[in-house]
């Protein structure tokens, strides 16, 4: 299959500028002789050279062709084999996309700031579940109905707080989310806690088991013989050495 080569129109300046020169030279010198003709001519040559060089647009190179053509491609989404894990990351993205624009069309700043910290804390809530697809779970309900029903709440804010007008309804709507903003930045906080139960009650084992072992040993000196720790198993055992 042949190759269809792309024509680009060229300007016309250069032509307008061989005229310019003719006729401005005509006006100041005579053209009837020899010299002057040749002259003119010679001129005019080096005006259109010029200016065909200056007003001609450059071919991209291939690579600068096939870099633009990438950049026109739309991104790919990245898939990592699990759909609830894909359909997570997608909705994430929606929803810290939508927090940046809130964030921008609010123009009070305590409302804005709290945006700001939510957008954070969502973005390390979906870091540690991309992480580990094991704590989907843990955030299903949070992805089902406070991530949405938070984005429709500032939503409905940024409406009415556009409108310029103060009324019953609107600044009564507008209070009550402003007042909500504080215990919801809090809620979410405490999800992105919870992502961590499972890691805490495992370094606390780990604490447990080490400092028994230590007193045991003779390791830990002599504040550690009349503590009681936790064993392994959740039981409670004095230490004496």
């Amino acid at each position: 299959m042949a190759e269809a080569v792309k024509k680009k129109k060229g300007s016309v300046a250069p032509f307008y500028g061989v005229a310019v020169t003719w006729a401005a030279y005509a006006l100041l010198f005579d053209l009837y002789t020899v010299w002057n003709f040749l002259f003119v001519a010679l001129l005019s040559g080096g005006v259109f050279l010029l200016l065909r060089a200056v007003c001609t647009d450059k071919e991209d190179s291939p690579v600068q062709q096939a870099e633009q053509e990438e950049e026109k491609k739309p991104e790919k989404e990245e898939s990592t084999g699990n759909e609830e894990l894909d359909k997570m990351i997608r909705d994430g993205r929606l929803a810290l996309s939508e927090m940046k624009r809130l964030d921008d069309n609010i123009p009070d700043e305590t409302i804005s700031a709290q945006i700001r910290r939510l957008e954070e804390v969502s973005g390390k809530i979906f870091e540690q579940v991309k992480a580990d697809p094991g704590k989907l779970p843990q955030i299903r309900k949070f992805m089902d109905y406070y991530l949405p029903t938070t984005l429709k709440l500032l939503n409905a804010y940024d409406r009415m707080s556009g409108t310029g007008v103060s009324g019953e309804n609107i600044d009564s709507t507008l209070e009550k989310v402003e007042k909500m903003m504080g215990t919801i930045v809090t809620a979410f906080e405490k999800q992105l806690d919870s992502l961590f139960g499972s890691e805490a009650l495992d370094i606390s084992t780990d604490i447990s088991v080490l400092e028994t072992m230590m007193a045991r040993e003779g390791l830990a000196g002599e504040r550690m013989e009349a503590e009681t720790t936790k064993n392994a198993d959740g039981s409670d055992i004095k230490l004496e050495l």
